[in-house]
């Protein structure tokens, strides 16, 4: 297989898809101009696309884009307009398009006067021209923004600056004719009321992106507002500076499915994909997109490396931690109904008062909501959910049932506000419960704790993965696929080491409970959750890991929250933390046991990248995981990444290095690269999907499929497969005589093949028929 990495025919059109993506955090300081000057190097590697971070301008210093406060221009942190007119030729130039994400849902109030329409709004109130913008609740008053502190005295605290108010550093506008009189008696007078964050949680008059008070919901469902919220965007999409564009959470809006028609309607051949979450077995909505960001495939590619049998052992060890038995299910319904009657008070109150003459109302939406088994419908899809949810609810609550049987009726009807509303409601209480709660308490095997996922689910049979993907081949071949994202719970390195645990459940047992009682923890749920995330990531910084599980402590906010930290809880939670540093003994522990579950973890991370990069699907490559990643959740995920190693590495593979699987995560970008380009050059090549059964009593132990013309091989459970001896005498049965192994370049001849032939160099492979 010739190793070329010119970009002349880089942009794969057939049925306008890219053939891999590379997703980049630009943020102030890695504007798009830095993104530019990666485009020689992503033409190397192989990716048709760049793939950025939201553009449009953003809360001043925003480090991640999602908080837009003005639609109409390119970020000037970023480089402006001129900035993105530069990239889109620089990749052009490079045989690489691009790929943007926008955020329709929600925009930035956080800086008021940054946000021209929020500060018109503030202003003026209902008589704002931008008042339609926002989804208010007028009927309540005055807007409510909870930014004073708790003392009661916070509102002496104000003053009037010219025609403002000010408040510490934060600045609001005083309407016309509404500026005489004392600090007070000004604020008294506006369009929104200042309070402290406990009221504001119960009485917030406007929809927020999840509990985030700082990004205010937008009315895409009017007009008006999807035009001047989207008429750059699609600017770029008419002039040929993008190609494809990736929707930041859908299921905030209204009508998810009517916005995505009109999006498409108006940038048809535009590659569009949604950050739709699918729970295990739902399916996407016919929507005209190519398909999600792939959280879905994560979680496949994931399981199928993960052992199945062991499940029992990590039940009784977490029985044993932590002395109780909870169920998946019941700790997501404990956690989801938390999040629906506290962080989201104001939107149950907000449906109930659609329901007045309903006094269990609250009570009864809240448990709907707790049971909803997916993120939310799409009406008239999605009934069979609601189904779901009042059946379950109604055994977990008998009293309810005949308010539980009223609201339905009117739950199915997709003309009733109160359905409308319930939808998006039944999203964020499933993305607060479940992924920033329960994925935090729940921690038996934190490896599958991952969006998009049922933790409760252990691992995938390959004749599961196979199904799943013959159906994605199927239904949407142009989807993403990934591995990692900036919304991982931990990166795809960390998963592929932790599932060698499953491989070893007694050693994980006799150390983790020895952990345990040297550097002992009041909350023995969260305790195991970090050794896992420890013995993950190492080695890692004693500064991340601090910073890691302080935020995983809050996040489950069984012994600390983010609203009320407990400072003494902290306090312990960092001395178990420097006990693993400062302890030279369980220092020595914890490296030798991370040693000795390293080397399968990279056999694991390289099958893990060899199939997602050849499953069907688009393939896209989180920044900097082309190498070793072992990062941990948002912002840890988000450190700079070293492109000039990177770089120099793919230098040295194109003058023939074959590397070691070792350290140095070369192997890793081997895989990578010729993956990537071989999937650019040769298309035809993945067009089709065809399970592919090693023969031989380890024959389980292999993961193949033949996609047309390309078969990938990968070694799942290496482990298992050392204590057999290895492959022995397995085989492939493949059609053809002549085949070329795309890694090493090695040609293999005949119809049936060495498994322990192919996989001498790597424990993964990828051949093309000669």
């Amino acid at each position: 297989m010739p190793q070329s990495n010119h970009p002349a025919a880089a942009l794969d059109r057939t049925e306008g898809r890219p053939s891999g993506t590379y997703r980049v955090q630009v943020r102030p300081d890695f504007p798009l101009s830095a993104a530019g000057a990666l485009a020689d190097y992503l033409a190397d590697l192989g990716v048709s696309h760049l793939y950025t971070a939201p553009i449009l301008t953003a809360v001043p210093g925003s480090s991640h884009g999602y908080d837009v406060v003005d639609h109409r221009f390119v970020n000037p942190a970023l480089g402006g307009s001129s900035g993105l007119s530069d990239l889109s030729e620089t990749l052009r130039a490079a045989g690489l398009g691009l790929v943007v994400d926008i955020v329709p849902n929600h925009a930035g109030v956080a800086v008021p006067h940054a946000n021209p329409t929020w500060w018109d709004v503030l202003k003026n109130g209902p008589k704002s021209e931008f008042s339609g913008f926002y989804d208010i609740d007028w009927s309540r008053g005055r807007i409510l923004l909870p930014v004073l502190g708790d003392a009661p005295d916070e509102l002496d605290k104000l003053s009037v600056e010219g025609d403002e108010l000010r408040y510490y550093d934060k600045r609001y506008p005083i309407a016309e004719g509404t500026g005489d009189g004392a600090p007070r008696e000004v604020h008294d007078r506006q369009h929104y009321e200042l309070v402290a964050w406990p009221r504001g949680d119960a009485e917030l008059n406007y929809r927020r992106f999840f509990s985030i008070t700082d990004l205010a919901g937008l009315r895409v469902e009017d007009p008006a507002v999807l035009e001047a919220t989207h008429a750059e965007i699609l600017r770029w999409n008419a002039e040929g500076m993008i190609d494809g564009i990736r929707v930041d959470h859908p299921d905030g809006l209204r009508d998810p499915g009517e916005y995505l028609t009109r999006l498409h309607t108006a940038a048809p051949a535009a590659w569009l994909v949604v950050e739709k979450i699918l729970e295990p077995g739902e399916h996407l909505p016919p929507w005209p997109v190519a398909g999600t960001t792939g959280y879905d495939a994560l979680a496949e590619v994931c399981g199928v490396f993960v052992d199945p049998s062991t499940e029992s052992f990590f039940d009784t060890l977490q029985h044993h931690l932590t002395g109780g038995e909870v169920s998946w299910q019941d700790q997501v319904h404990e956690a989801k109904l938390t999040a629906a009657t506290t962080m989201f008070a104001a939107e149950l109150g907000r449906l109930a008062r659609l329901v007045p003459e309903i006094e269990a109302a609250p009570r009864a939406l809240a448990e709907l909501a707790a049971c909803f088994p997916v993120y939310r419908s799409y009406l008239p899809l999605g009934g069979r959910h609601l189904a779901q949810a009042r059946a379950e609810a109604g055994r977990r609550r008998p009293q309810l049932i005949p308010v539980l049987d009223a609201l339905t009726t009117r739950l199915r009807n997709p003309a009733d506000e109160l359905a409308l509303r319930f939808q998006q409601y039944t999203g964020a209480v499933m993305a607060k419960g479940v992924e920033d709660t329960a994925f935090y308490r729940w921690t038996r095997f934190t490896a599958r704790n991952e969006v998009g996922n049922d933790p409760a689910k252990f691992g995938v049979t390959l004749d599961e993965f196979h199904e799943l993907n013959e159906e994605r081949r199927r239904d949407w071949p142009a989807a993403m696929t990934t591995l990692s994202t900036h919304d991982t719970k931990r990166s795809e390195d960390v998963r592929a080491r932790l599932a060698v645990l499953a491989e070893v459940p007694g050693d994980w047992t006799e150390v983790v409970r020895r952990w345990v009682r040297i550097a002992p923890l009041p909350d023995p749920s969260l305790a195991h959750l970090i050794w896992q995330a420890a013995v993950g990531a190492w080695p890692i910084s004693r500064e991340r890991l601090h910073a890691y599980a302080v935020k995983a402590a809050r996040e489950a906010a069984t012994s600390t929250t983010w609203t009320r930290p407990d400072e003494r809880f902290e306090a312990l939670l960092r001395e178990m933390v420097d006990r693993i540093y400062d302890d030279p003994a369980l220092h020595r522990e914890v490296a030798g046991f991370v040693e000795s579950i390293t080397p399968p973890g990279w056999s694991n991370a390289l099958g893990q990248k060899a199939v997602q990069l050849t499953m069907p699907g688009v393939p896209d490559v989180y920044q900097g995981s082309e190498l070793w990643d072992f990062s941990l959740v948002d912002p840890d995920n988000r450190r700079p990444v070293d492109f000039a190693a990177r770089r120099a590495l793919l230098a040295r593979l194109d003058d023939g290095w074959l590397p070691p699987v070792d350290e140095s995560g070369a192997a890793k970008l081997l895989v990578t690269s010729r993956a990537l380009r071989l999937r650019r050059q040769r298309p035809e090549l993945f067009t089709g999907y065809r399970p592919v059964y090693a023969e031989g009593r380890v024959g389980e132990h292999c993961l193949a499929f033949d996609r047309g013309g390309a078969v990938t091989i990968a070694t799942r459970l290496p482990v298992g497969l050392s204590r057999h001896g290895g492959w022995g005498d397995t085989t492939l049965s493949l059609d053809g005589n002549s085949w070329t192994e795309v890694f090493t370049g090695t040609s293999y001849g005949g119809n049936r093949l060495s498994v322990a032939e192919l996989l001498r160099a790597y424990p993964v492979a990828l051949l093309v028929k000669e």
